[in-house]
């Protein structure tokens, strides 16, 4: 083999660096990887996964609140100015024709406290009256119509069904405190269990009663300052934009508000939850970068003979650092895969069987009985961008020495 000619390319060119870092790679006993080599990649791959299921708890955790929110309380939500919620049909027909607006209901809302044979002294629940059909969290015409016995129908909160130990067709003894004349009043009706709803968000399933809206106005004292309209849409995310149509239409009789505004400190402080904890996450993945970097420290001092004699053939110093640069990315993108299969993976398990469960008084904490771990791309691009560049960064000084080592001296090195 004889030296290249001064002007022209050496001979070892084009894709040798990748075949050396190959073979550096399969180590001195033809296997893959060494112990320190395996050492890096394992803890890149914990540090992902660290991060991935990390991010997929705050996403789903998030997104479910949302869901569940927009659920029992609708995306958008119209209060009546001075207590007037009478909407003329001119209006309805223009908030129809709202791009996402998919149905509009009247709903009232009251307090009370509702008694049942096996808990007479009663819990305190929330009147939602709705039309059937109508609003977002409703019920059937058959549910809410009265039965052969003239009690009215109820449909109750899965969790507060079971703390009544109420069933279908149970009576209930429901006292509601409503208005008359200005003042205070209680207001005493029966009604039967019809049914129960579960929505997952635990302050709508252990507090909420459906009733038919007539009826829980009556109980209020009347109409005023009770009755709302919920916006049914399409997609909760649009919510903003036909929040701004609707008041266009509806103003100034109605304000209207979505459910962003009305959640905006909760989901603001989720949020910079889920960055604070991608950032103290990200430590891992950023002390797993010093195992790859020791790596090639300990790969440039064992292959001493190997760069000096690479480097007496008329390998350059840029292509030598390459070598050592696909090393370390080779190491640092094995182990970003794998982590984020192996955090996939976790957080399929426990979405699928739902490991993660709260009981009452934690759900009533976090406001959900159970969280989801969603796998969501935009986190899967945060956490693989994140974790291939502080590994090549972390490459960057041992494969730089590599490449000032001195041929001569590096054939002399034992």
């Amino acid at each position: 083999m004889t030296p290249s000619s001064p002007g022209s390319e050496p001979l070892l060119s084009g894709p040798l660096p990748w075949l050396i870092a190959w073979r550096f790679l399969r180590g001195r006993r033809s296997r893959l990887l060494d112990g320190t080599a395996r050492a890096a990649l394992l803890s890149t791959a914990l540090g992902v996964t660290a991060m991935v299921i990390a991010m997929a708890l705050m996403t789903g955790y998030r997104q479910d609140l949302q869901s569940k929110l927009v659920r029992g309380n609708a995306a958008v939500i119209a209060y009546p100015v001075g207590g007037d919620a009478a909407l003329s049909e001119a209006k309805r027909k223009a908030l129809l024709a709202i791009p996402g607006v998919q149905r509009i209901g009247r709903v009232a809302y009251g307090q009370g406290s509702l008694a049942s044979s096996g808990r007479p002294s009663g819990l305190e629940v929330v009147l939602r009256g709705v039309d059937a059909g109508g609003g977002q969290l409703t019920a059937s015409a058959e549910q809410l119509r009265p039965g052969a016995d003239g009690l009215p129908g109820a449909v109750l909160g899965k969790d507060l069904a079971d703390k009544l130990a109420a069933h279908r067709g149970d009576v209930l003894r429901l006292v509601a405190l409503g208005f008359h004349d200005g003042r205070p009043r209680f207001r005493y009706q029966s009604v039967r269990v019809s049914s129960t709803f579960s929505t997952g968000f635990a302050e709508f399933d252990r507090s909420w009663v459906l009733l038919d809206r007539p009826m829980v106005e009556t109980l209020m004292g009347g109409p005023a300052s009770v009755d709302l309209l919920e916006l049914t849409v399409a997609d909760a995310d649009e919510a903003p934009r036909i929040s701004t149509a609707a008041t266009r239409v509806l103003e100034p009789d109605f304000i209207v508000t979505d459910w962003r505004q009305l959640n905006h400190e909760l989901f603001t402080a989720l949020k910079l939850q889920q960055v604070a904890l991608f950032l103290v996450l990200g430590l891992i993945v950023l002390v797993s970068t010093f195992n790859v970097a020791s790596t090639l420290v300990v790969l440039v001092r064992e292959r001493m003979r190997d760069i000096g004699l690479l480097g007496a053939l008329g390998l350059r110093p840029g292509k030598l650092r390459l070598v050592f640069l696909i090393y370390g990315g080779f190491l640092g993108t094995l182990g970003t895969l794998l982590g984020v299969a192996a955090g996939s993976g976790v957080c399929w398990v426990l979405t699928t069987f739902e490991l993660v469960r709260f009981d009452a008084e934690v759900a009533a904490i976090y406001f959900i009985s159970s969280v989801p771990f969603r796998v969501a791309p935009r986190d899967l691009l945060a956490v693989v961008g994140f974790a291939l560049l502080v590994t090549l960064l972390a490459c960057f000084a041992p494969a730089w020495r590599a490449a000032r080592v001195d041929p001569s001296s590096a054939l002399r090195y034992e």
